[in-house]
């Protein structure tokens, strides 16, 4: 029992030392790197696979010491697999899932991911957890619980764990894994009557104008996205005005492409042109104000 106690710490203590050799040798070698746009990408592969082979040599080794007969150690696996397949399902589950997640690529280190109701950038993925910074929602679209303070995809600061497990029960939506861009769409409402070819023109020019460039990225790698999927060819890069109706105002819509991240700066950078725009043309922004105009003829009579 002795002997096997050293050598079981004996080869706890290797792995330990081989793992932070490996780990310093990776970090000056993705640091020191060419391709450095690609380092969190290759950073994060390589830690999963040393993850993975330190774990399997600790398994066989642990083996190999305890166990001398075959037969013994094949029944021993079998009662133990039995017991922990029913004490711990969640957690075989979740490591099923980390298996699933790493062979599948649904997401990796740094995409941007809605997974269990929570919102962010994937920033670790361990065994059991994946940690995702979280980040805020557009009051219209906001759905998860709780709610979160930020009303815009940027950042809330705090660091949320979600155990891999819940690939098996929620959708995984990722923002860019596939295509790292999205739609947008700037709503302005103005008043029936008003020049509504200018207003168009506005928003159109103003769209153009700060999605030029990103048009012009997003072309080539839409392209790749058709090459795998089956997407109508109706769908366009480039940038639209719609008009909609209501009842109080006309509402032109401008859709356009943006990145995943920086569409808040891209918004208010429109915006403010935008509204440059109407005050020039004296054009305004139709709102859910009331103007009086009349009130009826009110007599006093004393007695």
């Amino acid at each position: 029992m002795g002997t096997k106690l050293l050598w079981s710490a004996g080869l706890v203590l290797v792995v330990v030392i081989l793992r932070t050799i490996i780990g310093a040798l990776m970090r000056r070698t993705l640091r020191d790197g060419p391709v450095r746009e690609e380092t969190a990408e290759s950073r994060f592969i390589v830690q999963q696979a040393v993850s993975l082979i330190v774990l399997v040599v600790m398994l066989v080794g642990f083996a190999r010491i305890w166990f001398n007969d075959p037969g013994r150690l094949a029944t021993v696996i079998g009662l133990a697999t039995a017991g922990v397949a029913v004490a711990l399902q969640r957690v075989i589950t979740a490591f099923a899932a980390y298996l699933i997640i790493l062979r599948s690529r649904i997401f990796a280190i740094g995409d941007r991911i809605t997974i269990g109701g929570v919102r962010g950038d994937v920033v670790a993925l361990g065994l059991m957890q994946t940690t995702v910074m979280e980040m805020g929602e557009p009051k219209s679209a906001e759905t998860g619980d709780p709610r979160v303070w930020v009303s815009a995809r940027q950042y809330t600061g705090r660091l949320i764990r979600v155990t891999n497990d819940k690939i098996f029960d929620t959708p995984v939506y990722n923002y860019t894994r596939e295509f790292p861009f999205m739609w947008e769409e700037l709503a302005v409402g103005i008043r029936y009557g008003d020049d509504r070819k200018l207003a168009e023109d506005i928003l159109l020019q103003a769209a153009r104008r700060h999605t030029a460039t990103l048009v012009s990225d997003a072309t080539p790698a839409f392209a790749r996205l058709r090459s795998r999927f089956l997407i109508p060819e109706v769908v366009s890069l480039e940038p639209h005005v719609y008009l909609r109706l209501t009842d109080n105002w006309v509402e032109l819509s401008a859709r356009f492409i943006a990145p995943v991240h920086g569409v808040r700066s891209l918004k208010d950078a429109m915006s403010r042109e935008i509204l440059e725009g109407f005050e020039a043309a004296g054009l305004e922004i139709a709102s859910a104000t009331y103007e009086i105009v009349g009130l009826p003829v009110v007599r006093m009579e004393g007695r």
